[in-house]
């Protein structure tokens, strides 16, 4: 099974609020996840997180912390998630390549159609959010 390596960030905003993003395109268009990419040969995770939210959202970020590692098969690939606690430092989070976005409170984290693999780090955001 092809192994796919990849960043994702988990943005917090001032009033500990969550970014996610639902998918534009590909199977798993109309899902929501993290935003991020995959990681680049010869990338660290960190930078490779970085770039994408650039690349996706036109806004840079400043990484905070690590929130831990996600292994999940889909029927197509495996993943392997980094997951970084991040905050906004410039622009404006403009959907790119993402169909829609939200902020969500710790009451509103499950309201949306978040893919699979995020579930470990919604247990572990919505601990963190008392």
């Amino acid at each position: 099974m092809k192994s796919i390596n990849v960043a994702a960030a988990v943005i917090r905003d001032d009033n500990g609020r969550i970014f996610a993003t639902m998918r534009g395109y590909g199977n798993y268009k109309g899902w929501w996840e993290f935003p991020g990419g995959k990681i680049e040969p010869g990338e660290t995770p960190e930078e490779a997180v970085v770039r994408e939210i650039v690349e996706e959202l036109d806004s840079g970020i400043e990484i905070t912390g690590y929130l831990g590692e996600v292994e999940y098969d889909y029927p197509e690939f495996h993943l392997c998630m980094k997951c970084y606690w991040a905050k906004l430092v410039s622009g404006s989070l403009t959907l790119k390549e993402h169909a829609d976005a939200a902020w969500l409170t710790k009451d509103d984290l499950y309201s949306v159609k978040w893919l699979p693999a995020d579930f470990p780090v919604l247990e572990k955001i919505s601990e963190s959010m008392g």
